[in-house]
């Protein structure tokens, strides 16, 4: 059993847990994620190692609540505990020992940068982050990542930093020159399009791939992408890939496969809730109509 030690919101439907995990704390490298699974009769679900302390025994996981599972487990509050935590899983990043990276996140993508970050910067690297969100709300970890370098806030409606799109902050960081190296996280979109302006400004560029995980050790073949025009296995061959080489038409298809099943997942978990606080007829409260089901957004676990 894995204790819960805090519970912090980030945004409207992204959740910091800390939890105590001391040997994976202990051996975990920037780009490494573990498979959860909160108890009997759950989904296992992969999510980046966002930060980790070895010398308190703790991983830290940010998660957007998306569908059923997400959104158990965000509810998580000190005192309860995830029964296993497997890991560390995936290939660490390749960083580099000098120059100039550029750390683009979109969404929680941006927990996916900030151990990359933070080690780069340890290395001295100069770091610079491009982050975003639809607006002021949905931008995170911002000083955490000021802490590592010169950080650019983006959002889609102008309400905090620079307006627009962190692929036009990148494209003007691109322009001024001396970038050596680019590691993008976030919406497969915006990871493509990350790609296609680094492709033109011929600057390596590293994406990290979210496909749907079962096991964590390549026998399911659920993860599988193409590279290169090969297949791989996000979960032992990743999960970052070069990301000029990553056939996202494909990834962006196979993530589509799952969706009426979470759907449908998310409604009954909305059914369940209804069902268990719903007033006992007779009661003054009878009769008062439930809340309509919460949206279900699609996207990235990790």
């Amino acid at each position: 059993m894995h204790p819960i030690l805090r519970n912090e919101r980030l945004s409207p439907n992204v959740t910091r847990l800390v939890l105590e995990a001391p040997r994976i704390a202990e051996i975990r490298q920037p780009g490494q994620f573990v498979i959860v699974h909160l108890g009997r009769g759950a989904e296992r679900i992969p999510l980046t190692i966002a930060d980790a302390d070895a010398s308190a025994g703790t991983i830290s996981l940010v998660i957007q609540a998306i569908g059923k599972s997400t959104a158990d487990l965000v509810e998580l509050q000190p005192g309860d505990a995830i029964a296993d935590v497997a890991g560390p899983l995936g290939r660490p990043t390749q960083l580099p020992d000098h120059g100039h990276a550029v750390c683009v996140g979109g969404g929680v993508g941006t927990a996916v940068i900030l151990p990359i970050a933070q080690e780069l910067e340890r290395r001295g690297v100069r770091v610079t982050s491009i982050i975003g969100g639809r607006s002021r709300e949905w931008v995170i970890l911002e000083p955490e990542l000021a802490a590592c370098g010169m950080v650019v806030a983006c959002t889609d409606d102008g309400s905090y930093g620079r307006p627009g799109f962190v692929t036009e902050a990148l494209a003007d960081v691109l322009t001024a020159g001396s970038v050596d190296e680019v590691f993008a996280v976030g919406p497969v979109p915006m990871m493509r399009a990350v790609a296609d302006l680094t492709r033109q400004a011929g600057v390596k560029t590293t994406v990290s791939l979210n496909p749907v995980m079962v096991d964590g050790t390549g026998m399911c073949g659920g993860c599988r992408v193409t590279v290169d025009g090969e297949t791989r296995y996000a979960c032992v061959d990743g999960p970052e890939f070069d990301g000029h080489a990553v056939d996202f038409k494909e990834l962006s298809d196979r993530l589509s496969t799952y969706r009426p099943f979470e759907q449908a997942a998310a409604e009954r978990r909305v059914c369940e809730i209804g069902l268990r606080t719903r007033p006992k007829l007779g009661s003054e409260e009878a009769g008062v109509p439930g809340a309509e089901p919460e949206a279900v957004v699609q996207g990235a676990t990790r």
